[in-house]
């Protein structure tokens, strides 16, 4: 068995990069900053903040929710799966990228932080059929509000 999965929230670094394909499947690209924050060891010793670039990769519905709503400065949270291509640029030598495929995005902040904010409970409604899909409701009932047995 094994497992690829991510889970990252920070902020946008730049306006998505929007493409549709031939066969109007939307795609969007942009990097994502995951920060550490600077901490002090006991011993006294400063360590710095670091930041992280990922390449995010929306498709379908979730690329088209980016197009609208996401913006330079956005905090978000995403979910999906690591993947690395390879590719030969113009001088003949293999290239090779990593990126993040979302399964799952959720804008975070305060609602004014959006460009078009008013329009975010559309989001809500659009996200809300994989929210309360039986494989990703981790065993709560919405309809009766009620937690399922667990083992533990």
């Amino acid at each position: 068995m094994s497992v690829n999965k991510v889970i990252l929230i920070g902020n946008v670094g730049k306006d998505p990069d929007i493409r549709y394909l031939d066969n109007n499947v939307c795609v969007a690209n942009f990097p994502l900053a995951t920060t550490d924050r600077a901490y002090t060891t006991r011993a006294g010793i400063q360590i710095p903040e670091k930041t992280e670039w990922h390449n995010i990769v929306l498709w379908r519905g979730l690329a088209e929710i980016a197009e609208k709503y996401v913006r330079k400065g956005s905090q978000l949270y995403i979910e999906g799966k690591i993947r690395t291509r390879s590719w030969v640029d113009q001088n003949n030598i293999t290239r090779y990228t990593t990126e993040i495929y979302a399964d799952n995005m959720e804008l975070l902040g305060r609602k004014g932080d959006q460009i078009g904010a008013a329009s975010i409970p559309q989001i809500e409604n659009q996200i809300q059929p994989t929210l309360n899909s039986p494989a990703q409701n981790n065993g709560f009932d919405s309809e009766n509000n009620n937690i399922d047995d667990l083992p533990f």
